[in-house]
């Protein structure tokens, strides 16, 4: 996207929105327009200023980010939201980003890092980094087993729709391979790649890779 990145920040740690606002507020493209101290109210917040990007803790009092994420992503026309966390195995982040919340991000990101996310974000690419995407997964707790069962069972009958190539893609994703990664490991160009991708996104109705990555762990179990 072009012109001025409109972000919210949500945390209930002064120091953190401060340090974040300090961060962003830094680079000419992007304005942080109001701040929310829990998810409740980040609801208010991000419905008066209408921002493009929302990072979003996710752990707050009153109401946690996963909560406020649902109900945002529930409006019409939600911004982008991505979240925030000190841990990347939180069970509540992985709930977040299959709530379709566009990327995850540790708390201690390098400001560079965390300035190409929101411009990531806010032009409609997830923001994930391969290690993080494979970590995040990997740590998840499992299910219990009949909640395990059922998501294999879905997962596994949305991938049968595919195409072996385009298996062979969402399984790349799923070890957090980025575009040129995978064109190098199954000799095609990215161009290929990103066709199969955006393929992938319409078969397998998500938003974003992580969810394909979800899909091809939840097939795994």
């Amino acid at each position: 996207m072009s012109g001025e990145i409109r972000v919210v920040l949500v945390d209930d740690d002064p120091m953190v929105r401060t340090g974040l606002g300090l961060i962003l507020g830094g680079d000419p493209g992007i304005t942080i327009v109001a701040e929310a101290v829990d998810g409740e109210d980040a609801l208010r917040v991000v419905a008066e200023h209408r921002p493009d990007v929302v990072l979003m803790d996710i752990r707050m009092p009153r109401r946690d980010g996963l909560s406020a994420t649902e109900a945002i992503l529930a409006t019409p026309e939600p911004p982008r939201i991505l979240v925030l966390t000190t841990f990347d195995a939180d069970d509540l982040v992985l709930k977040a980003l299959r709530a379709g919340a566009a990327g995850f991000l540790l708390k201690d990101t390098p400001p560079a890092r965390l300035v190409e996310a929101v411009r990531a974000v806010a032009a409609g690419q997830p923001t994930l980094s391969p290690s993080v995407t494979a970590q995040l997964i990997a740590a998840v707790a499992q299910p219990e087993l009949g909640a395990a069962q059922s998501a294999r069972a879905a997962a596994e009958g949305k991938l049968a729709t595919l195409t072996d190539r385009e298996v062979e893609v969402a399984q790349a994703i799923g070890r957090g391979l980025s575009n040129q990664e995978i064109a190098d490991e199954l000799y095609m160009s990215v161009a290929t790649v990103k066709a199969h991708v955006g393929r992938l996104f319409t078969k397998l109705d998500v938003d974003n890779r992580v969810q394909i990555a979800i899909l091809v762990h939840d097939a795994q179990k």
